[in-house]
């Protein structure tokens, strides 16, 4: 909770915070899309201030476009696992908001500079 600011929809108007909880699994693609969050998270990305589609409340922390499981079952309809394309749907959306995976290092290249 706190106080809008210029970016936010309503300068000046109080908001109230949120708190969600994501799943992932102990993968490689689990761990890969959980760095890319993690990055998004960080630059300010995963969360808006808004008005929750949920409850219609406005003035509330919510999702900012980036799909998140908060279910570990139940398939997409749930939010939830199995959800065959959620790694590729998600690394898309982090994509679009500039959060890419680092480009592997060039195994030619001579990092000593020799």
């Amino acid at each position: 909770s706190g106080i809008q600011n210029d970016d936010d929809p309503n300068p000046g108007v109080p908001y109230e915070g949120t708190s969600r909880t994501g799943f992932l699994p102990d993968t490689d693609a689990g761990n890969e899309v959980m760095e890319l969050l993690v990055r998004a998270f960080k630059n300010r990305q995963t969360f808006v201030v808004g008005t929750s589609v949920t409850t219609g409340r406005s003035n509330c922390v919510v999702w900012n476009g980036i799909h998140h499981k908060t279910n570990v079952r139940g398939g997409p309809t749930r939010f939830g696992y199995p959800d065959e394309t959620y790694f590729e749907r998600v690394k898309a959306e982090l994509a679009m908001i500039g959060i890419t995976p680092p480009e592997p290092a060039d195994p030619g290249s001579d990092s000593d500079g020799d």
